[in-house]
């Protein structure tokens, strides 16, 4: 499956391409919500979005309700992996339409146990 990873610091974007590879995703990758955007449209789609929420350019949250907001693309899952702690916050990734979220830092064992229990 195509997995897209959204974040501003390339270091994190490896790392969590590296987890996806070997659970055997294929990677595509965005330093922000509007490259993301951009990333969805030229790939077609793909399976499923990890996202940070604090990027420039285009938030991670505004980029949930911009994929929300697509017919074409308001169906991919969408996990946020960000340093955003607070209940609040949660919350309101939760609202706009993302699926689960894990907060930073995390181990590659709590990535793959939040894409399993989201079946994949």
């Amino acid at each position: 499956m195509k997995v897209l990873v959204v974040d501003d610091s390339k270091v994190m974007r490896v790392i969590l391409s590296r987890i996806l590879k070997e659970m055997g995703h294929e990677v595509v990758e965005a330093g922000d919500g509007q490259d993301a955007l951009k990333k969805v449209e030229e790939s077609g789609g793909v399976g499923l979005a990890l996202v940070d929420w604090n990027m420039p350019v285009m938030n991670g949250l505004d980029f949930v309700k911009a994929l929300r907001a697509d017919t074409r693309f308001w169906q991919i899952p969408v996990m946020m992996v960000t340093t955003e702690t607070e209940m609040g916050q949660v919350q309101l990734a939760l609202q706009a339409g993302a699926n689960n979220y894990v907060t930073k830092p995390f181990t590659p064992d709590v990535i793959q146990e939040k894409l399993k229990s989201m079946g994949f």
